[in-house]
């Protein structure tokens, strides 16, 4: 943690960290899980680029984002 927040002072979102979040609020906690979490969706597509860099990590993430249905977008919203 210390290493994160030298790296992005005042800006950690965490349970502890500058932003204060609770991991467990509803209803970004689902999203987050079904695009994110447990080596879902989105994590099991951007590391398949197998990104080396900060810059090659975020233009993975863009690469895979992009082509989401919309469709797909306003279901996981209405969970």
């Amino acid at each position: 943690m210390t290493t994160v927040r030298n790296i992005f002072p005042g800006h950690l979102i965490s349970r502890f960290g500058d932003v204060p979040w609770d991991p467990l609020s509803l209803p970004i906690f689902q999203h987050l899980i079904f695009f994110w979490g447990g080596g879902e969706y989105l994590q099991l597509r951007i590391y398949t680029h197998k990104p080396r860099t900060l810059n090659d990590l975020k233009e993975a993430t863009r690469q895979e984002i992009r082509p989401i249905d919309r469709q797909l977008l306003a279901r996981v919203m209405d969970i």
